[in-house]
């Protein structure tokens, strides 16, 4: 569990930057050709890495449309929404709105699979986590919301596709984090491709310097290596574990305030950190198995 909790700390390191990104990236690039840029980038680096790994793509139907599935719920339909709220919201409030993720992951997990039953540890830890979250936000910082409730309501779409994925992935068979990466986003290149060449096209566009770097940044990082992380977790922890990313990524991005911006953490900021960290404990703990008798 050690391995993993390191793991999940890095993955949430990651994926806690692309809301300032994507807040710069929409400036001038709408949601869905921000969507195919992260994809298609993502997906040439993770093929090269394929082959250099002398590894190949799997064959079956079932198992692409498994494939296609994720592609959505995990790549093309929260990345457009999260690009499109950040639209008109505030990136720090976007990373709030996900922390609607683990709930949702609590409960779809207890109805579509086997191995993780929601049982009163997971419930509790959900709960302690979600507090935590609220705690750092407090009253001020949630005064936006209500402002663009479509946008908003956007982004918590977005936490629930991201459940949806999760859940999806624990029926995947057993296969490398590399080759599930690869498949995925080059379904979700498929998916996204037709859409923004259809409503946004893109040819016409004149992206600034700062949204094609953001763009190179978000699929080579965030969408290429985090999905890779992502997967690996999904099959060393399980979804609900996962899940608990979205806890620590507002708490991840006090710390970058901290970090690059000079910015002060508060004692509140602290107490939300070991809160979200017991939830995280709370919600992970096994049930030690009953000693025969007569055990010394």
């Amino acid at each position: 569990m050690g391995r993993s909790l390191a793991l999940l700390v890095l993955l949430s390191a990651i994926w806690s930057s692309p809301f300032v990104f994507i807040k710069i990236g929409v400036e001038t690039v709408p949601p869905l050709t921000m969507t195919v840029g992260r994809v298609v980038l993502a997906s040439v680096v993770l093929y090269a890495v394929l082959r250099w790994r002398r590894q190949s793509l799997p064959g079956g139907g079932r198992l692409w449309g498994m494939f296609i599935g994720l592609a959505v719920l995990g790549n093309a339909l929260p990345f457009t929404l999260i690009a499109w709220g950040e639209e008109r919201i505030d990136s720090g409030l976007a990373a709030i709105l996900m922390a609607v993720m683990p709930l949702a992951t609590v409960i779809l997990t207890h109805f579509f699979t086997a191995d993780e039953r929601a049982g009163v540890a997971k419930v509790l830890g959900v709960a302690v986590g979600l507090a935590g979250v609220a705690f750092l936000v407090g009253t001020e910082a949630l005064r936006g919301l209500g402002g663009d409730v479509w946008r908003q309501l956007g982004v918590a779409g977005a936490a629930l596709s991201y459940a949806a994925a999760a859940t999806l992935a624990r029926r995947l068979p057993p296969l490398t984090p590399v080759v599930r990466t690869t498949a995925v986003m080059l379904c979700g290149c498929l998916v996204m491709i037709p859409l923004a060449l259809a409503f946004e096209r893109p040819w016409t566009l004149g992206p600034s310097t700062e949204s094609v770097v953001s763009i190179v940044y978000l699929g080579l990082v965030p969408t290429a290596l985090g999905t890779i992380l992502y997967f690996r977790l999904i099959s060393d922890a399980g979804a609900t574990f996962v899940s608990f990313v979205n806890y620590l990524i507002p708490v991840l991005g006090v710390l970058w305030g901290f970090l690059f911006l000079d910015e002060r953490v508060s004692v509140q900021a602290l107490v939300s950190m070991a809160a979200i960290l017991a939830g995280i404990a709370i919600a992970t703990l096994r049930p030690r198995p009953a000693r025969p008798s007569g055990y010394p």
